[in-house]
């Protein structure tokens, strides 16, 4: 076997009195995907922000290409060989800016290049990185325009046009549907081909399944397993987790006929070449929306939680109309929305004062919790401890900051923010993103055990995980709306 590309020896991380690394070992090949699994918190984004200049390591050693490694920022990382791509779509992007410049922002921002690049000339160099990736759009429109699977799209693109040594890819195919995935997949075959190392940071056990070629799991800081195929994949996660998965099916609530309907909708239309549509949602009852990325399915939660509006068609709530003008409303009247993309919807960037797990749980609730207008920190403080505890949320306290959680524990608080007080109709938009199957586990037994006090509406573009949560499973996409009985696992015909 040749050489290895990147070598890490005892590196080590902490942040105050949490350990985040501790004698992390690990090496990858020319040619290998590597894919790191682990819970949430145990170390992956850390050890990823280390090898892209993000952090600097506390002790240990770093070697890429036989050569100490030691980059002092993510664009020195970058000149060295290594181009990552983060989970987190708003660390890697200017919205404002057009889809050419976001391609070549890499290139504007070094002091290299020339103050000022003639628009054409923009377009013709940025178009080439755009068709290597299948991205197919006006290159002067905003980037903002585009739906969070084309932005992804576009940050790997742009890790793509520094030619890396070692690539990684934290989550690649969270915002992405399953064509898209398999044209990534297909571009990582091409790459491994090439000799580029890549390392698969991913939850999504058929993501690994398609492309790894070992899986090192990482536990408290350190590598516990490097698994060579053939792989046990369940027994991978039992030994990233601790513990093996519970093995149950959600069932329906044994009087859901009876029941009436908590949430209808009926002859609704989302868009203008969209088949009216009917769903009654029982109290009580978990229902999932699954359906392709793109296919309308945040839109139809966005309609119900005030955000936007449908074209044609009638919603009710308990029996009355339900025309909410605006989110606030939604919330005043115990309609709540997790949105897909947690740091546009839910979380707030690290500058703001508030910006603790106290801060963002109590945000929504504000004029009801403290009608006076002084927020009383102590009822704060106490209200996300509960939430710490009722999540399994791993930090140090109430006051952490957003930005010092894994992805995993950012999703977690932004689900306990929505079961800070109780809901009429909960909708979750792609709640499982980021999140491993322990976590996962652990979240469905959390919204199971809710369920009674209200209506659930899940909306995931995994059919496995509308399965694993679900009592009743419709499928959705921008023409039609089929239901599917939660024990017929077939394929989605059209």
């Amino acid at each position: 076997m040749p050489s290895p590309i990147l070598t890490a020896v005892s590196v080590s991380k902490s942040f105050g009195p949490t350990t985040a690394l501790a004698k992390l070992d690990l090496s990858i090949h020319p040619g290998e995907v590597v894919a790191l699994m682990g819970a949430n918190g145990a170390g992956k984004s850390t050890f990823v922000k280390i090898l892209s200049g993000v952090y600097q390591p506390d002790g240990g050693t770093l070697t890429l290409c036989g050569k100490p490694y030691q980059p002092a920022s993510t664009q020195g990382a970058k000149r060295l060989g290594i181009a990552t791509v983060h989970q987190s779509i708003a660390d890697a992007v200017v919205p404002t800016l057009s889809i050419a410049d976001n391609l070549l922002l890499d290139r504007l921002c070094d002091t290299a290049s020339p103050w000022s690049v003639p628009s054409q000339a923009r377009h013709d160099a940025a178009r080439p990185l755009a068709e290597r990736v299948g991205l197919d759009v006006d290159l002067s429109a905003p980037l903002a325009s585009l739906s969070l699977a084309a932005q992804q799209l576009v940050t790997l693109a742009r890790a793509l046009a520094s030619h890396p040594t070692l690539l990684i890819l934290d989550e690649p195919t969270a915002s992405l549907s399953a064509p898209e995935a398999e044209r990534l997949f297909a571009l990582l075959d091409q790459l491994r081909g090439e000799g580029v190392a890549i390392l698969l940071v991913s939850h999504r056990l058929g993501d690994l399944r398609r492309i790894a070629d070992r899986v090192t799991i990482v536990r408290d800081g350190r590598i516990v397993a490097d698994l060579q195929p053939p792989i046990d994949f369940d027994a991978a996660v039992e030994t990233m987790i601790g513990r093996p998965l519970p093995k149950h099916r959600a069932s329906p609530p044994s009087d859901a006929a009876t029941l009436a309907p908590c949430f209808s909708v009926r002859d609704l239309r989302l868009a203008a070449d969209s088949i009216p549509f009917d769903l009654d949602v029982q109290c009580g009852e978990i229902v999932a929306i699954a359906g392709p990325v793109g296919g309308g399915k945040s839109r139809f939660a966005r309609a119900i939680f005030g955000e936007t509006r449908a074209i044609a068609g009638e919603m009710t709530l308990d029996g009355l109309p339900w025309r909410p003008r605006s989110p606030a409303d939604a919330i005043r009247a115990g309609v709540f929305l997790a949105g897909e993309d947690r740091w546009r919807t839910s979380l707030f960037p690290d500058s703001v004062p508030f910006a603790s797990i106290a801060g963002t749980l109590s945000f929504p609730f504000l004029s009801r919790w403290f009608r006076n207008g002084a927020v009383r920190r102590a009822q704060e403080r106490h209200a996300a401890a509960e939430a710490i505890a009722n999540f399994g949320i791993r930090c140090t306290g109430p006051d952490d900051r957003l930005t010092r959680l894994s992805g995993g524990n950012q999703q977690k608080v932004v689900l306990a923010r929505w079961h800070a007080e109780r809901a009429r109709l909960l909708l979750l938009d792609e709640p499982f993103q980021g999140v491993d199957a322990g976590a996962r586990a652990d979240i469905v037994a959390t919204l199971r055990r809710h369920a009674p006090e209200r209506a659930t509406i899940v909306f995931v573009g995994d059919l496995e995980e509308a399965f694993e949560i679900a009592d009743r499973v419709v499928h959705f996409d921008r023409a039609t709306l089929d239901r599917l009985s939660t024990t017929d696992l077939v394929p989605l015909v059209h």
